[in-house]
């Protein structure tokens, strides 16, 4: 495979592109869930577990930034790589401009808004007078860098679409090392609290954006900043955010839903449910962020070969990132079932929020080994473009299944409902990917015999 060349993800052996593509990705976001971790470590020891309670609330409004930001480039990647199938370059580079232009435009007005009404936001999402002024700290710094974050992660995506999974990597790798140098520094050294974490992450996305500009403005660069690349196109825009759509409802959804879950932990259990909450899902996002770097990696395999008519080399790519994800929620099941305690006691050392923590965890990872199976399955109907079908799985986990057990549950049986809410909307959705997937394959199927026949 030459380096730089996307055009090998049609010749090359599956088995060899999904580690080179697939790995570099697990390992990138393996590093940021680890930097979370880490984050969430050092606030919880240098600032208590009100601190840890703070973060927690900050949580649905970094979904939504995040909503916007994968929007924009999960559907920037998928439009590219079925672009470089199709061989219309000009195209490719003209979806990376607009990535740009998409990114400075959404995240200037997610600042402002976020910034106007910040306290009340905070508040409905569940902050109370004591959480209220950790997160309005973390918030704030956040919300000024957010048009660096946005460009960060969009651009991280297309940089790994146009054939540079390792770079991708390495840069991602370098931003989580500097992040938590930094967040040392602010937080231990300097003693600036909860704010000195979110100072520590800006900073370092911006040393990282700029290694990802660089890239970009070289001329041996197989996909490169042009000037007339930077002209905003309706059409390619519309193309873009109609196939991340699927990605910004899940991320919104995933908003909503910390949302209903901070204030029923609030109601029926008070702030420490709330901190235990954000430990418990800290640690599960690890294997989920892993799962979903296996989805990164394939996703240029997919739409490429899609976008190349190379059916079955897509669908062998589909059955493989299904073996790997399961392997990865697996894992989550084992540390979540037998090694919860000693994991916890890395975030805080309170007693209590260590019991209600891993007492979560217990019951949250009841099926997630089936989780993998479902991930993996929206991102492939992301991948070749199927946006409604993307979008509707994207919403049966979170909207459709989730949020009704997370109104229903809690009444009858307090904490343990929200805990409970969480196993059985992933059996529901496992149900319902499982038969739309069946029904996709069998047409591609038809089209692979109508093709060769």
């Amino acid at each position: 495979m030459k380096k730089g060349d996307p055009t090998s993800l049609g010749t090359e052996r599956i088995r060899l592109l999904i580690p080179q593509y697939a790995i570099p990705s697990i390992i990138a976001m393996l590093a940021t869930s680890l930097y979370n971790v880490v984050d969430s470590i050092f606030i919880g020891q240098g600032c208590g577990p009100l601190a840890i309670a703070g973060l927690a609330i900050c949580f649905p409004m970094m979904n939504l930034s995040a909503a916007f930001g994968a929007m924009v480039g999960v559907g920037a990647s998928t439009v590219i790589g079925i672009r470089l199938g199709q061989k219309d370059y000009e195209g490719a580079e003209y979806a990376i401009g607009n990535v740009v232009i998409l990114n400075v435009i959404i995240g200037t007005l997610f600042m402002l808004v976020s910034l106007i009404f910040l306290d009340e936001i905070l508040i409905f999402f569940g902050a109370s007078e004591n959480t209220l002024p950790y997160a309005r700290d973390y918030m704030i710094v956040l919300l000024w860098g957010n048009i660096i974050t946005h460009l960060y992660h969009g651009l991280t995506n297309v940089l790994r679409a146009t054939g540079y999974p390792q770079r991708a990597m390495g840069i991602t790798i370098f931003s989580v090392i500097i992040n938590i140098l930094f967040n040392y520094i602010f937080i231990f050294v300097l003693e600036m609290g909860i704010m000195g974490a979110a100072i520590g992450t800006i900073c370092a996305q911006s040393v990282a954006l700029l290694a990802i500009i660089y890239h970009f403005s070289r001329p041996n660069t197989y996909l490169r900043f042009k000037r007339h690349i930077f002209k905003f196109r309706s059409k390619m825009a519309g193309e873009v955010i109609s196939i991340g759509a699927s990605s910004f409802f899940n991320n919104c959804c995933a908003c909503l839903v910390v949302l209903l879950i901070n204030n029923s932990l609030k109601q029926y259990g008070g702030d420490l449910y709330i901190g235990a909450y954000g430990i418990a899902n800290r640690i599960v996002m690890i294997f989920a962020m892993v799962a979903m770097g296996l989805n990164q990696g394939i996703q240029p395999i997919v739409s490429f070969n899609f976008g190349a008519r190379q059916f079955e080399r897509f669908l062998k790519t589909f059955k493989l990132g299904v073996i790997c994800a399961t392997l990865i929620t697996f894992s989550a099941f084992i540390a979540g079932e037998l090694f919860a305690r000693p994991i916890v006691k890395l975030f805080t050392t309170d007693e209590q929020l260590i019991e209600y923590s891993c007492h979560a965890m217990h019951i949250m990872v009841v099926v997630f080994p089936l989780v993998g199976f479902q991930m993996v399955s929206i991102a492939f109907f992301t991948a070749i473009g199927k946006a409604k079908k993307a979008i509707f799985l994207s919403l049966t986990r979170q909207l459709i299944f989730l949020i009704p057990m997370l109104l229903i549950l809690p009444p009858f049986f307090g904490t343990d409902g929200v805990w409970m809410s969480m196993p059985i909307s992933d059996m529901l959705s496992v149900v319902t990917v499982s038969i739309m997937i069946y029904f996709q394959i069998k047409q591609l199927r038809q089209e692979i015999a109508l093709s060769k026949a």
